[in-house]
Parts: C-alpha cells; sequence; structure tokens
C-alpha cells in the first residue's frame, strides 16, 4: 500500500502542474486584465474610453479600447507591467509561479496590496464552519435515511419521502436561502435569526456560552440553505446503492445461513454499499466547502473563499485567482488520495497495488 500511496503523490504533481498551466492559459486569454482594471480605478470609469458624438439624429457612444487614445502616458503603463510582472515573458511568469506555490508563497493580491495567504487564511474560518456544519448535517441525516427507504422500498414512508427529497433538489440553494430570510430572517414575517455575518459585533464581549449561541444562532440559516440540495443527492444515493446490495446473491446466501438481519445490513451490506458513497466524498467535500458557498456567503454577507475566489476572478486579482486555484486542486487530489485509502479501512480486500501492478 505504500508504494500505491507514493506513486499517487507523485502523479499529483503534472497533474497540478497540468491544471495550472490550462487555466493560466484560459486567464491570460480573457480580456479587461490587471493593467486594464487598474486603469479603469483610476480613471474611474470602464476600462474602455467612450466619446459622444453629435450626428443630428441623436447621440452615438463610440468606444475605443486602445490605451493610447485614451491618453494615458505609455511610461505609467509600463510601470505597472513591471509592477504585476507583466514584462515578462508568459512561459517564465508561469514558471516563477510554480516555483513559489511549490513554497505556498502566493504573493501579493493586486488591488488589496496584502499577501494571498493572509486573504485565505483571514476568509477560511467562514469556509470551514459552512462546510463542517453542512457536511456532518448531510451526511448524518442523508445515510440513515437512505437506509431505511432502501429496506422499505416502495412503503408510504419510501414514497412521501422521495417527494420531500425530490422537492428538496429541484430547489436550488440560492433560492431556499432567500426565502428563509423572507420567512425567518426579518423579510417578511418572523425576525428570529440575523440576515448578515458570522458572529455579532460585540462577540468578543459575550461569554464563552453566549459566544457559542451567538455563533450557532447565525449559522443556522446559512447550514440550512446549504444542506438541502446536498442531503436529497446523497440520499437517493445511498438508498440505491443499499437497494442494489440487499437483492444480491450474497445477502440471500447469508439469510439461507440464519444470520440475523441486523448481522446482514451492517456485516455485510454496509461495507460494501458505502464504497460508492465514499468515492463521491472528496468531490462532495470540495463542492461543499469552497464552490457550493458562493451564492450562500454573498446572500448572507459571509466573507469567505468562495466569495473571495468570485470577487478576484471580476478583478483580474491574478494571484488570488491561481492561489485559490493551487489550493482547491491540491486539496481535492489530497482527497481524493484520502478516498482510497477509506475504500481498504472500509474493504481490506481491496487492494490497490495489486490491481495496478
Amino acid at each position: 500500500m505504500s508504494r500505491y500511496v507514493l506513486r499517487r503523490l507523485l502523479l499529483m504533481i503534472p497533474t497540478l502542474v497540468g491544471i495550472m498551466l490550462l487555466n493560466f492559459i484560459i486567464v491570460q486569454a480573457a480580456p479587461g486584465g490587471p493593467i486594464d482594471q487598474m486603469l479603469a480605478r483610476f480613471e474611474g470609469a470602464d476600462s474602455m474610453a467612450s466619446t459622444r458624438l453629435d450626428t443630428g439624429g441623436g447621440e452615438v457612444v463610440v468606444r475605443d479600447e486602445s490605451r493610447g487614445a485614451r491618453g494615458i502616458d505609455p511610461r505609467f503603463i509600463e510601470q505597472l507591467e513591471q509592477q504585476f510582472g507583466f514584462d515578462k515573458p508568459a512561459h517564465e511568469r508561469f514558471l516563477g509561479m510554480l516555483a513559489d506555490y511549490a513554497t505556498f508563497d502566493f504573493g501579493n493580491s493586486f488591488f488589496r496590496d496584502r499577501p494571498v495567504v493572509a486573504l485565505m487564511i483571514e476568509r477560511l474560518p467562514v469556509s470551514i464552519s459552512l462546510g463542517l456544519w453542512t457536511t456532518l448535517l448531510v451526511y448524518l441525516i442523508s445515510i440513515p435515511l437512505g437506509i431505511r427507504k432502501a429496506l422499505h422500498h416502495g412503503s408510504r414512508f419510501d414514497v412521501w419521502t422521495s417527494g420531500l427529497v425530490i422537492v428538496g433538489y429541484a430547489i436550488p440553494g440560492f433560492l431556499f436561502a432567500i426565502l428563509l430570510i423572507v420567512l425567518f430572517a426579518g423579510g417578511s414575517y418572523w425576525d428570529l435569526f440575523p440576515l448578515r455575518g458570522l458572529t455579532s459585533p460585540d462577540f468578543d464581549q459575550l461569554s464563552a456560552w453566549g459566544k457559542v449561541k451567538d455563533y450557532l444562532w447565525h449559522i443556522t440559516l446559512p447550514v440550512i440553505a446549504m444542506t438541502i440540495g446536498s442531503f436529497a443527492t446523497l440520499t437517493m444515493l445511498t438508498k440505491n446503492s443499499f437497494l442494489d446490495e440487499i437483492h444480491k446473491q450474497y445477502v440471500l446466501t447469508a439469510r439461507s445461513k440464519g444470520a440475523s438481519d441486523q448481522r446482514i445490513l451492517y456485516g455485510h451490506v454496509f461495507r460494501n454499499a458505502m464504497l460508492i458513497i465514499i468515492a463521491g466524498l472528496p468531490g462532495a467535500l470540495v463542492t461543499i466547502f469552497f464552490t457550493g458557498s458562493l451564492l450562500i456567503e454573498v446572500i448572507f454577507s459571509l466573507e469567505g473563499l468562495g466569495l473571495l475566489g468570485f470577487e478576484a476572478v471580476m478583478q483580474r486579482d491574478y494571484p488570488v485567482i491561481f492561489g485559490t486555484l493551487y489550493l482547491y486542486t491540491l486539496i481535492g487530489l489530497l482527497l481524493k488520495l484520502v478516498s482510497d485509502l477509506t475504500y481498504v479501512w472500509v474493504d481490506p480486500r481491496i487492494d490497490f497495488d495489486t490491481r495496478e501492478s
């Protein structure tokens, strides 16, 4: 097993480089780069200069995208290029970025004048809070519910819960978040929960128990909004996985030998049925922790990693874009390896070394 882990760790290097290279090319090719964004800030307008001409029949807006036509000193642009590192060829910038990222040196944000690592650490508690609570609720609800649905397949309980699950899956998380705000955050009905932030302004002055209550009070609605869609998907996946295993030959053989239903379910079926659920765990964690919380963070005014990455893309803040991408990709690859190791823990019959040899 140690050889397999070593091979997977070494394979992560070219995979990570390939993903970073592809995204580097795409981002560099996108119009409206950091220099244009900076010039637009200085001008207090769009990145394209606008001139209005009177043609007699009304005004026509003529846009000129050239920097020279905007009356900008070329020397100032050269200084910006040197500041942002665009005076070097693209391949040199990419290789230099990889060398820095190998030591987790993500540089400074172009527009926030702060280290990218400091920005990510600042936003990390929000993403971890949302991700951990959402993952915990999703798995605590979905797995027992999915198992019971499989054991009572076709019953009234199965039909009614399937209807609720389908409705939950059909409602987007952000739409459900808006509904929660309207109902419970002072929108139109009850004002039971806060509308923004992870803690109250006087959080530091509260007692230990008061801080716990205040934190849970703020996190309730965002976590519920994030849980609804993920819980529906995992419930049906768990049900179908267990339902498929229950009808296999080894279950019938175990029953014919007099094994109890509990022993068959948790001694044989559970181990095999959970494999497909474990396989989807890395992708689910990355989605819940980082990408899935973007709209929820915007709606509830939570400063997390998802919102940080979105703002960086809109501002063309390359260090933040590539820094967060590098972190997400690395975590995803590591979680995939953890998933394979969990396979072996759940079912010792799996031997990756033998399969790869």
